[in-house]
């Protein structure tokens, strides 16, 4: 009778003992993030850590993942996305999350902050009244609000520019230029990345290089970056680099270039010199690096297409000043004419590579998807008088794609060691109101473009190495503490993705399609995507440069 009473026991036992892990992923193909050959193991995690990788067959676990013949690597970083306000109204970032991005990253010029009052009715208006007004006290809203992603950010050149000097077009005086110091320096106290510059747009545009060395030396003592959207990337793409180079320099600061590319056919010999020049600034020391999307074409609005002196002001001014007779003969007669004064999209594009693919009023939106070349035949106009039309009509810039670049620079540029990636877009889903617009398929595929088109069809780079330039070699530039590695004790931020199926299929036509082939994604340790579906989990934190 004993050995029955015995076995029960022993049952219940077993059923009684906790298991040893949360989540155990078995038998995948692990990555470690730092461009080390890949090996096959076992990763355990707990709350939000990994704790364990090895052989993990003795071991339990609430979950179980089998990973067999899939890659698991560290969630990846995308270094320029334009999600803050998608966040703000949908936390879940699919189409960011389906590719195994886990930590999005802002600040291209404008930052949610500092605000002042004045920024707060101009920029957002009555109805959609910012809760927060430091850029840490919107990531930290982020956070609990629910969103799927980390989030982290640079400050914004632009957003402490209008701080305090507004939309005008001049120098900042010496007081105003120290209580922007001020600012950038509280924002870097507060965990910022860096300071960030987006210089073809007003009122960036404004800004002389001294300025923004000024600003960086206080970035600098912080150990932040500079990172910029130069001031050409087309005409002037050398010279821009060059200032770039310099404010690295003559404030002690690393730099990284946004969405290095040539602009334009005439220019598209010019990035092995920009590539030269990166390079002999780092054999100097001076840490200088880049980040890219996988496409050829770029995305912004009309004003890259107008000069920045019709801007001044803001938006209302521009739009006003457009509708005078004689300003706006003016400034079509400058979109036509080449000029190095100011980096003019629509030129380097043409009229038959200028898309529009947003607007804000319905009656205008049978035209998304036409170029301008094909909108102007069809009312027997110009492709300039086009832009500046719907620019009045609308209301708004106009969401544009711009075709640019060159595949060969594309693959040349993925092939850089001190290259990393980013979306230069919006997080979304295929559903609602997002459909009223076409944005530019990056957003919905530029990380599954570089693991399926790049990687494994192409082969311009190992996987390994792929996985090396979207986690710990971004982790590190940034000073991120925690993530960007397969190792324990790190932030259980982890993609598990099949290399022989990802695939991006988001097109310039189509774009609102997600990307395939990523089967799980946690976020601090949270199953935010499972068997390639979004499960709701909201465990996305705000990061912040040197914090755990």
């Amino acid at each position: 009778m004993r050995l029955p009473i015995l076995f029960a026991a022993l049952v219940l036992f077993a059923a009684c003992t906790p298991p040893d892990h949360d989540t155990i992923i078995r038998g995948g193909m692990l990555y470690d993030g730092e461009g080390g050959a890949p090996y096959v193991a076992d990763l355990a995690i707990d709350a939000d850590t990994i704790t364990a990788i090895g052989d993990l067959s003795g071991l339990s676990a609430k979950t179980d993942i089998d990973a067999s013949g899939l890659a698991v690597t560290p969630g990846f970083i995308n270094m320029l996305s334009w999600a803050p306000g998608d966040l703000r109204n949908d936390g879940r970032s699919l189409s960011d999350i389906v590719q195994g991005v886990t930590l999005e990253v802002f600040g291209e010029g404008w930052s949610e902050g500092p605000l002042n009052e004045r920024m707060k009715q101009e920029e957002y208006g009555a109805n959609n009244q910012p809760t927060w007004t430091t850029l840490r006290e919107f990531l930290e809203m982020l956070e609990v609000q629910g969103v799927a992603t980390n989030v982290a950010s640079f400050v914004g050149a632009t957003t402490v520019r209008i701080h305090e000097v507004g939309y005008e077009d001049r120098a900042p005086t010496p007081e105003e230029l120290d209580r922007m110091k001020a600012l950038v320096r509280q924002a870097m106290e507060d965990g910022a990345m860096g300071l960030g510059s987006s210089l073809i747009y007003a009122p960036a545009f404004y800004a002389d290089t001294n300025e923004l060395i000024e600003l960086s030396k206080v970035v600098s003592e912080y150990d932040g970056m500079y990172i910029s959207h130069m001031r050409s990337e087309g005409n002037r793409l050398l010279e821009a680099l060059d200032e770039l180079i310099a404010i690295a320099r003559e404030a002690g600061v690393k730099a990284e270039v946004y969405h290095l590319k040539a602009a334009g056919e005439s220019n598209w010999s010019k990035m092995d010199e920009a590539i030269a020049r990166i390079e002999a600034a780092r054999t100097e020391g001076l840490a200088i690096t880049a980040d890219m999307y996988t496409y050829v074409a770029g995305a912004t609005g009309l004003d890259a297409h107008m000069p920045p002196w019709v801007q001044e002001g803001g938006f209302s001014s521009w739009r006003e000043r457009l509708m005078d007779h004689e300003t706006r003969a003016r400034v079509l007669e400058e979109m036509r004419t080449p000029t190095n004064e100011w980096e003019n999209l629509g030129l380097a594009a043409g009229p038959e590579g200028i898309m529009v693919v947003g607007f804000r009023q319905d009656s205008l939106r049978y035209l998304i998807g036409r170029t301008l070349a094909d909108i102007a035949e069809e009312r027997g106009t110009t492709p300039e008088d086009v832009a500046v039309d719907l620019v009045i009509h609308d209301s708004t810039r106009v969401g544009t794609v711009y075709f640019l670049m060159s595949e060969e620079n594309v693959r040349k540029q993925i092939a850089l060691p001190w290259m990393a990636f980013d979306s230069d877009a919006g997080s979304f889903a295929p559903e609602g109101d997002n459909l009223n617009s076409n944005p530019h398929p990056r957003a919905y595929g530029n990380f599954a473009r570089l693991l399926g088109r790049y990687v494994r069809d192409e082969g311009i780079i190992s996987l390994e190495e792929a996985v090396r330039r979207l986690t710990s070699f971004p982790a590190d530039n940034l000073g991120i503490v925690g993530r960007g590695r397969l190792q324990v004790g790190q932030f259980a931020d982890i993609a598990i993705f099949d290399p022989a199926t990802i695939q991006d299929h988001a097109t310039f036509e189509e774009p609102h399609q997600l990307a395939t082939g990523m089967h799980h994604v946690f976020v601090n340790g949270g199953h935010v995507l499972r068997d390639g579906q979004h499960t709701g989990t909201m465990s996305g934190r705000a990061v912040f440069r040197g914090e755990r």
